[in-house]
């Protein structure tokens, strides 16, 4: 029992050591990475954007070229 009560008090003693030191040693405020977060966010949504588009439009020229009996097209990797 004894062992027990020891390890929590060391566990919840490291968990406020880590807290603090995470907090000092942040390179930025909370409101700061929250926005670099949402913006890297935005950029990822809209680069998957760009790319879906792009794939779209691979795949609808490869069904075109299917219904009229061509050859395939080949679409690189």
């Amino acid at each position: 029992m004894r062992k027990a009560i020891s390890f929590l008090v060391g566990v919840i003693s490291g968990a406020m050591v880590g807290a603090v030191v995470a907090i000092l040693l942040a390179p930025a405020s909370g409101a700061e990475l929250q926005e670099r977060v949402r913006s890297r966010a935005q950029a990822l949504i809209e680069e998957g954007k760009k790319a879906a588009a792009v794939r779209r439009e691979e795949l609808a020229a490869q069904l075109e070229s299917f219904k009229r009996g061509d050859q395939p097209v080949t679409v690189p990797e």
